[in-house]
């Protein structure tokens, strides 16, 4: 099972990059770009095929894919180069990647929420007998967590893990009867209640029945909640509390689907959970890619705007071939990275 989980998993990756650079051709597609090849996979072609201007192929590693547009890392003289357009829809097209990116993780977790009953929601339900935080100036039944110290509540085990990160001191945001309850400075800390094998802050969530509106609602707040957790793990890399040897690449990845799908208790419950580390991967790579990073779209994005405001600042365009330098460097640096994590990921196989 262990290898149809792995090709599943080199499958879904594939297909994330895919719709990744599919997103970038639609978009020139329909802002008149010449687009001189779409590809998905990299490597040898093992099919392609000429449609009008453009060279469709199939290539043999299926990790990867691009979207060539004319004059995308040069000069060209053509007036349907990507350097001819204006600004607007460049911007459009190199954040059409990760737009795709970003809508294909939420089609993904509504997919996933289609056969839901209910859901638990961060909703005080009831209390464990002699919680100290039960009251007319404190918290009671049917209160609603929207913000811990600032930080938004999106499901219910937020709850405790803001919690947990806190002081004991919080400001809280409830909705409660339908109206915004704040709570400045309420002390809280998890205690041993009677009956439990660890300490609590006392208080239960429910459910609500999972309607319509309710999974768009849960959906949109998984995705915001997997924005969350890169947008940490990024301030982690930064701060050095990670580092290279916990980030991983498509080999990582593949491997990490294949260990979830293989640990699960049936195949159904290994294709979840797959599908759901897909969704996550693929709200991720919506981030990662507009990081302004050289080579990265996020990248492309920073350099056409700044070299748009020393044009409206001088009256001077920035050559082109300068911002392809700036790039080439770019990809040369992240080749090189992707390199060291993949012999990385393949040394912890082995071991």
């Amino acid at each position: 099972m262990t290898a149809a989980y792995v090709l599943f998993g080199i499958l879904i990756f594939g297909v994330l990059i895919a719709v990744h650079e599919f997103g970038h051709f639609l978009a020139a597609k329909l802002c008149g770009v010449k687009v001189n090849e779409f590809s998905v996979g990299m490597g040898p072609a093992i099919w392609k095929r000429q449609r009008g201007e453009t060279l469709y192929a199939l290539r043999g590693i299926p990790l990867g894919g691009y979207c060539a547009m004319e004059g995308e890392d040069g000069d060209s003289e053509d007036p349907r180069a990507f350097t001819s357009q204006n600004v607007w829809k460049r911007l459009l097209i190199l954040c059409a990647g990760s737009f795709n990116n970003f809508l294909l993780g939420i089609l993904i977790i509504f997919f996933l929420y289609l056969g839901a009953g209910a859901f638990l929601s961060p909703t005080i339900d009831s209390f464990l007998d002699g919680c100290p935080y039960e009251g007319a100036d404190a918290l009671q039944v049917g209160d609603r967590f929207v913000k811990i110290n600032g930080k938004r509540v999106y499901q219910y085990y937020d709850v405790g893990d803001l919690l947990r990160d806190g002081d004991g001191v919080y400001d809280l945001v409830l909705i409660r009867d339908g109206k915004t309850v704040r709570l400045k400075d309420f002390e809280m800390t998890p205690r041993q209640y009677e009956g439990q094998d660890r300490e609590l802050f006392g208080f239960n969530f429910g459910y609500e029945e999972a309607t319509f509106p309710v999974k768009l609602r849960h959906t949109w707040n998984t995705a915001m909640e997997f924005g969350r957790m890169v947008w940490v793990s990024l301030r982690m890399l930064v701060n050095g509390e990670v580092g290279l040897k916990e980030m991983s690449g498509p080999v990582g990845i593949v491997e990490l689907m294949a260990e979830t799908g293989e640990n699960a208790e049936s195949v159904s419950d290994g294709v979840f959970d797959i599908l759901y580390l897909a969704a996550f991967i693929a709200v991720n790579l919506a981030i990662m890619n507009m990081l302004p990073i050289p080579a990265l779209d996020g990248g492309r994005v920073f350099l056409l705007l700044v070299s748009t405001v020393i044009c409206a600042v001088t009256g001077k365009k920035m050559n082109p071939k300068y911002e392809g330098y700036i790039h080439a460097a770019g990809m040369v640096l992240l080749l090189t990275l992707m390199a060291v994590i993949m012999f990385q990921d393949i040394f912890k196989i082995f071991q």
